[in-house]
């Protein structure tokens, strides 16, 4: 059996983390029930943060407790951890041509979306999907019907859940690798579900956008305000890239270690039209400790 060192990994702190006037957290596991994402986040010093509610590369769901959906909505309270985002099953492509492949799509989507409700989750974070088979509008027709289907009957605004529409970046046959393309998703499904968008700085980055140069990245938020709409955007990724600008490589980094640098979070952080947005890492973690030091990296450029 896991041992609690074995499962939470870091030691409660002696007082409470330094928290910041923004949201800053970090897509934490869930190892040992979803509840543990809860406490480990708050040890890692975090005020909001991201899980899987499920494998993120297996159909089959978790199953969850109402003990599990408790307790996580317990320590939320007690922590301050809020919004919870959920990021849905990599596997899921509700934009596919396969008949067979978008019913097991939209069924795992209905899932995602049934869990993010019971775990009382503001955001459920999507990828719009690839068209392989077909055409871009297809695939964006075909992506905004899927979750107009897979979510009948299921009360999101009740349940205070708003799905977000993420940016990719931009390989050959994936929705989303531009702003105009997440702009027109969110758009038709204005009035179907709760809806924004999440906007990683990886993949938005490697698409071909300018967020490095200082003139470049507020020309990009520009863009951002025009055809979505900065206070449409509830969750930044907050990703630093291995690759680079226009390559389509979707390669995550540490924070300020890659070829966006750090001054570009230092301003996306510190922006007053972002204020209402959750600023959530997905680093990865090449040794013990890079979850933490990539939290810390972003608190410290809070002004």
């Amino acid at each position: 059996m896991a041992t609690e060192q074995d499962i939470l990994q870091y030691p409660a702190p002696k007082k409470p983390p330094r928290l910041t006037s923004r949201r800053i957290g970090i897509h934490t596991s869930t190892a040992g029930g979803v509840q543990n994402a809860a406490e480990r986040a708050y040890r890692l010093g975090c005020n909001t943060l991201q899980i899987f509610s499920s494998s993120p590369r297996r159909w089959a769901p978790y199953e969850l407790s109402s003990v599990q959906c408790s307790e996580m909505s317990r320590l939320r309270t007690k922590y301050d951890l809020k919004p919870l985002a959920i990021h849905t099953n990599y596997l899921v492509n509700l934009a596919s041509s396969s008949e067979i492949f978008l019913k097991q799509s939209m069924q795992a989507f209905r899932g995602e979306v049934e869990r993010a409700l019971a775990l009382c989750a503001e955001y459920l974070v999507l990828h719009p999907g690839s068209f392989r088979g077909a055409d871009r509008e297809q695939g964006l027709l075909r992506t905004a019907a899927a979750i107009a289907a897979s979510t009948g009957g299921l009360d999101l605004a009740k349940g205070k859940l708003t799905i977000l529409i993420e940016n990719t970046a931009g390989s050959e046959f994936s929705l989303g690798g531009s702003f105009e393309q997440v702009a027109e998703l969110v758009d038709r499904l204005r009035g179907i579900v709760p809806v924004g968008a999440c906007i990683d700085t990886c993949h938005t980055h490697v698409a071909g956008y300018d967020v490095v140069t200082e003139d470049g990245l507020y020309d990009t938020l520009r863009q951002l305000d025009s055809v979505i709409g900065l206070n449409q955007v509830k969750v930044w990724h907050c990703n630093d890239a291995k690759a680079a600008r226009g390559s389509k490589l979707d390669r995550h980094q540490h924070i300020g270690k890659g070829t966006i640098g750090k001054q570009a979070f230092r301003i996306l952080v510190n922006d007053p039209r972002l204020a209402h947005a959750a600023f959530i890492a997905e680093t990865p973690i090449d040794k013990p400790g890079d979850d933490k030091r990539n939290v810390d990296a972003l608190k410290r450029l809070v002004m």
